[in-house]
Order: C-alpha cells, then sequence, then structure tokens
C-alpha cells in the first residue's frame, strides 16, 4: 500500500500543480475507490497530507474521532512535494486549450465514476 499512496500523492502533486487541485478531487476518491478507505477516513487522511497549514484543524477532528490514517498520510505528502513541482514544470509547456481540455475530461470522469457509484 505504501507505493500506493506515494502514488497517488504524486498525481494529486502533478494535478495540483497544474490545475490547483488535488486533495477533494485527486485524493479522497483514490482512498475510497482503491485504498477502501471510508468517505470520513479518507478525508481526514486527505487532510492530513495536507496537513500544514491547510487542514490543521480539520484533521484535528477527524483525528480524535480516530478517522486519520497517518502512515498513508505522510506517504501522500512525500508524492504531493515531489509531484507538484514535476506538473508545475509540465504546465509550463502545454498549451492553456490543451490543460482547460484535460481537466475538463478529469472532472467529467471523476463526476461520472462518484454518479455511477453512489
Amino acid at each position: 500500500m505504501t507505493l500506493f499512496y506515494l502514488t497517488t500523492g504524486l498525481l494529486a502533486g502533478v494535478l495540483s500543480g497544474m490545475f490547483g487541485i488535488g486533495g477533494g478531487l485527486i485524493i479522497v476518491p483514490a482512498l475510497v475507490f482503491f485504498a477502501k478507505m471510508t468517505q470520513r477516513t479518507a478525508v481526514g487522511t486527505s487532510l492530513g497530507a495536507l496537513l500544514l497549514p491547510v487542514g490543521a484543524l480539520g484533521v484535528y477532528a477527524y483525528w480524535r474521532a480516530g478517522d486519520v490514517n497517518l502512515k498513508a498520510a505522510a506517504w501522500i505528502a512525500v508524492g504531493m512535494f515531489l509531484g507538484a513541482y514535476g506538473g508545475a514544470t509540465f504546465a509550463q509547456v502545454v498549451s492553456e486549450s490543451s490543460l482547460k481540455r484535460v481537466f475538463a475530461v478529469l472532472l467529467v470522469l471523476v463526476a461520472g465514476r462518484l454518479w455511477m457509484t453512489s
């Protein structure tokens, strides 16, 4: 699972660098669908990965309730740290219209998956 968490963080970091997204759109669905975490634990773990300073109080509330996987959050954070640089660097050489189109496709795919599984 460590490789999965690291890869999830890397993907979220790349997409964060390219589109300004990551936690709610990439990490949470990945943890729910593939790591089989509950929605609460996935959200708490995502916040743990984004902890400083973004989700400190939110992750504290989830942690108190036992809904944070700290190991997963730490590996995701490492992946995001590395991936954000790669994504931001790549976004500089891709056309604005290509970025918009890829982002639109990503949103449709995620929305469709959520719709079909809810």
